[in-house]
């Protein structure tokens, strides 16, 4: 059975190419839910909604995502609400960037 940790240590290989943090640490995932046992679905953000990498973060997520053993279908949805802010940073993102 695919479990949320598998994915989050998937998504943990997604980086935003202009920010040297993973989108884990970013905060930028918002849910993560197995179903069927074999398709999993992503809700998550970005840090603005000007980003100009979004398309490519949004499908490096599901090709990362898609690789995990047994994961037969990703769903990667974008959502602004809530907003992302700083405060979503693992103390590990904030050490990394210098805050």
């Amino acid at each position: 059975m695919i479990t949320e940790e598998q994915v989050m240590d998937s998504l943990r290989r997604v980086y935003d190419p202009e920010i040297p943090v993973n989108i884990v640490d970013l905060g930028l995932i918002y849910e993560v839910k197995v179903t069927e046992e074999t398709k999993v679905y992503v809700k998550m953000t970005m840090t603005s909604m000007g980003c100009p990498t979004t398309e490519w973060i949004l499908l490096d997520a599901q090709r990362k995502v898609k690789e995990v053993q047994g994961v037969t279908d990703a769903r990667i949805d974008l959502t602004w609400e809530p907003p992302w802010d700083p405060s979503r940073l693992s103390e590990g993102a904030r050490l990394q960037l210098g805050m």
